[in-house]
């Protein structure tokens, strides 16, 4: 509230014409929700995994919604976690480690319960894809784009762009899904271990992205990060709970396709091959919007989140 007032500040002081002009520009939110409805796409409820805590001290319900990601990226451990929600497998588990700036973990505390039948062990090559098979369906925003005088505009990888509305890092070899704030990732013991996908974990600070490539990244949380965002910090090693009455119950995990109808929650995004996006993409690198004096000319990857929406019941 408070940059809010320091805004409305700042455009008082303005000429009545530098006033208007700057009402006139608008910010990177507006910009998404002005896109027509053909530049957004629905995601398929048989894509959303949906996580229903323990209701917290007050007895509110606590739902966390992600998306699954779509092939060619780790689908070894996607099928994986199809199979644990479809065994109900997660329900009575926990939320058992939370670690400030870095994630927030969930699974079976005791590593002791049985795993289902059919899950596959995926190999690390399966971390990123070849490059060849994404390339007709890749968008790189202008915003995006290295200048000639910065060949290399991200610190971790050669080139960083969107596929199907997800930010991705590239070079000449592979193409690989990438550590941004709410992505989902797969806990795993030492390599060559490359985990099941029974052990997940969110990230909830800054983009761990020296992860990149190292652990499998399976999808994001699109709703509900504050449920896990704002649990106590872990006072155990890597911020681990020390003690069980500290862990935060799951209630249940399930697709949403799986769930009856009336309960099944449906989101969409905004395409990242849509002028509109790019219009968005350029807007979150240069804000232009009343309260920036001088635009940064660049953004980070992560800092320009895909635009992801609740559709309205009808």
């Amino acid at each position: 509230m408070k940059y809010l007032l320091l805004a409305a500040a700042a455009a008082s002081l303005a000429s009545p014409v530098q006033a208007q002009e700057a009402t006139e520009v608008p910010s990177p939110g507006e910009i998404a929700a002005a896109a027509p409805a053909k530049d957004w796409v629905a995601i398929p409820t048989s894509d959303l995994l949906v996580m229903d805590l323990a209701p917290d001290a007050k007895g509110k319900a606590r739902r966390v919604v992600l998306q699954l990601m779509p092939a060619p990226f780790s689908q070894g451990w996607i099928g994986n976690i199809r199979k644990l929600a479809a065994a109900h497998w997660w329900d009575g588990t926990s939320v058992n480690r939370v670690q400030d700036n870095y994630v927030a973990q969930w699974g079976d505390a005791t590593e002791k319960k049985p795993l289902p039948e059919g899950l596959v062990t995926v190999p690390e090559s399966e971390y990123s894809a070849p490059p060849h098979i994404l390339v007709a369906h890749e968008t790189r925003s202008p915003a995006l784009a290295p200048s000639p005088h910065r060949p290399r505009g991200d610190a971790y990888a050669e080139f960083t762009g969107f596929v199907a509305g997800w930010p991705v890092a590239y070079d000449h070899q592979s193409e690989w899904p990438i550590h941004c704030y709410g992505m989902v990732g797969v806990g795993r013991n030492m390599s060559p271990d490359t985990g099941s996908g029974a052990e997940l974990y969110a990230a909830i600070g800054h983009a761990p992205r020296h992860l990149d490539r190292n652990i499998a990244l399976v999808g994001r949380v699109i709703s509900g990060i504050e449920y896990l965002s704002s649990l106590p910090r872990g006072t155990g090693p890597l911020g681990f709970y020390e003690d069980e009455a500290e862990r935060v119950g799951i209630r249940s995990i399930r697709l949403a396709s799986d769930l009856p109808a009336a309960d099944q929650p449906r989101f969409e995004y905004l395409s990242t091959d849509s002028d509109a996006f790019t219009n968005y993409a350029d807007a979150r690198a240069n804000r232009r919007d009343p309260f920036f004096i001088r635009p940064a000319g660049g953004a980070d990857i992560c800092n320009i989140p895909v635009p992801i929406r609740p559709i309205a019941a009808k």
